[in-house]
C-alpha cells in the first residue's frame, strides 16, 4: 500500500475519534453538571485507574504505556472541561474572590519599604522606581527584609529574585517558602556594572576589587582581562562602593552601580563592564497581607508533587490545556527533607477569569503542599 492510501485510513481513523471525542466530551459535560448537584468532586482516581487498567489489558505489550498516556490525556482533558460547569472551591478562591468582590486599588506611589545593601544598591536602586515616595530601611541580608515586613516595621520589602546572566536567587525562594507572604509587583532591572575607585585614581594602579559575588560572576570577562588585581567578595556593591570611599587607598576599586558611584563620590574607571549588555535582575515586592492591584497579569505558586511517574507532566498539562503561558518553572530542595523537591510556577493570566480561579482552587486541591505566592504586574 503506498504511502498516501496509509494516509488516507489514518484520515478516516481521525474523522471517527474527533465525533467520539465530541460524543465523549458532550457526556462528561452532563456528568459535571450531576457532580455539581450531588456535591461530589470532579476528580475521581479510582474511576481513572479502572478505565486505564482496563482499556491497556486489550492493547498489545509494546502499545500498553501508549495507550495509557493517550487516555490520561483525555482525562486531564475532559476534567479541565468539566471544571468550566463546576464551581471548586477552596482557601485561596475565597482570598481572591474577597478581594475581587472589594474592587482593585491602584499600586502606592507611598509606603515604608525594607531592602537588602545600603543606599545605591541596585535593590535601593529598583526600590526608588517601583515607590515615587519611599521611606526605606536598609538591612544587612535578605531574611532581615522578611522580618522587617513581618514584624510591620515595612509595609513593603523589595528583594531580587533572579538574574538573567546567573539564574535564580535561590536564597530569596528558600525564604518565600519559609514565610507566608505574597508577591504584589515585580520590576526588571538593567543592571549596569562600573569599575569605581576614589578620584585621582587610576586603572593601571589598582590591586584589589571589592563587590559582590553575583556581581564579580557578571563582569568574568572584564576581570580576566586583570588576573593580577585580587578579588575580594563583599555583600552588597553599594557596601563595596561604601567601603572603598572610607579607605585610605588608591589603589582598591569596586565594582557597582553608577548610582553608588555617585552617591559614594567615586571615580568611574570604566563603565558597563558586564559580560552581557542585556543584564536583567528581575525584583519582587512583598506584604504579608494578600493584596491584587490594578493591572496585575502574573501568577506565582509553589508546589510539592508526589514522587510519581509523570506528576510534573500532569500538573504542566494543567496549564496547556486552557492555553496559559508558563514564563517560569524551577524547583529547590525542601528543606529537611531530602531528594523531595519544591516546584515553583510563574504563569501568565487574568484572575478575574472565573476558568482561571477554578484553576488555582483544582491545583490547591490536587496536591500535598500549595502555596499561592502573589497575583502581580511586573513592569
Amino acid at each position: 500500500m503506498s504511502l498516501e492510501k496509509y494516509r488516507n485510513e489514518i484520515d478516516k481513523i481521525d474523522d471517527e475519534i474527533s465525533k467520539l471525542f465530541k460524543r465523549r466530551m458532550e457526556i462528561a459535560k452532563d456528568i459535571a453538571i450531576v457532580k455539581k448537584a450531588e456535591n461530589k468532586p470532579i476528580v475521581n482516581v479510582a474511576r481513572e485507574k479502572e478505565i486505564i487498567n482496563r482499556v491497556a489489558g486489550e492493547m498489545p505489550y509494546e502499545l500498553k504505556l501508549y495507550s495509557k498516556q493517550v487516555f490520561n490525556t483525555i482525562f486531564d482533558v475532559s476534567k479541565a472541561y468539566q471544571s468550566n460547569f463546576f464551581n471548586e472551591t477552596s482557601k485561596i478562591k475565597e482570598k481572591i474572590t474577597k478581594v475581587l468582590e472589594n474592587g482593585l486599588e491602584r499600586f502606592p506611589i507611598e509606603a515604608n519599604v525594607a531592602c537588602q545593601g545600603v543606599l545605591g544598591s541596585y535593590s535601593s536602586i529598583a526600590t526608588e522606581r517601583l515607590f515615587e515616595i519611599s521611606n526605606i530601611l536598609y538591612f544587612k541580608d535578605f531574611e532581615g527584609v522578611f522580618n522587617a515586613v513581618d514584624k510591620g516595621l515595612s509595609q513593603y520589602g523589595v528583594l531580587p529574585i533572579e538574574n538573567s546572566s546567573v539564574g535564580s536567587v535561590n536564597k530569596v525562594y528558600d525564604l518565600m517558602n519559609k514565610y507566608s507572604f505574597y508577591i504584589v509587583k515585580s520590576y526588571k532591572l538593567r543592571v549596569q556594572h562600573s569599575l569605581a575607585a576614589k578620584p585621582g585614581a587610576k586603572l593601571s594602579q589598582i590591586k584589589e576589587i571589592i563587590s559582590h559575588e553575583q556581581a564579580i560572576e557578571q563582569c568574568g570577562e572584564f576581570l580576566n582581562n586583570h588576573k593580577d588585581i585580587k578579588i575580594t567578595i563583599c555583600d552588597n556593591t553599594a557596601l563595596a562602593a561604601r567601603n572603598v570611599s572610607q579607605l585610605d587607598r588608591d589603589d582598591v576599586a569596586c565594582i557597582c552601580s553608577s548610582e553608588a558611584a555617585k552617591a559614594y563620590n567615586l571615580k568611574e574607571l570604566a563603565k558597563n563592564i558586564q559580560d552581557n549588555d542585556n543584564n536583567y535582575t528581575r525584583f519582587i515586592v512583598i506584604s504579608k497581607d494578600f493584596k491584587i492591584f490594578i493591572n496585575s497579569n502574573r501568577i506565582s505558586i509553589m508546589v510539592n508533587l508526589p514522587h510519581t511517574a509523570g506528576s510534573l507532566n500532569k500538573f504542566l498539562n494543567e496549564f496547556s490545556i486552557r492555553g496559559l503561558n508558563l514564563t517560569k518553572l524551577m524547583s529547590r530542595p525542601q528543606p529537611k527533607s531530602p531528594f523531595d523537591f519544591i516546584f515553583y510556577f510563574d504563569f501568565e493570566a487574568n484572575i478575574e477569569d472565573e476558568s482561571v480561579v477554578n484553576l488555582i482552587s483544582i491545583l490547591e486541591n490536587q496536591v500535598e503542599q500549595f502555596v499561592f505566592l502573589g497575583y502581580y504586574q511586573e513592569v
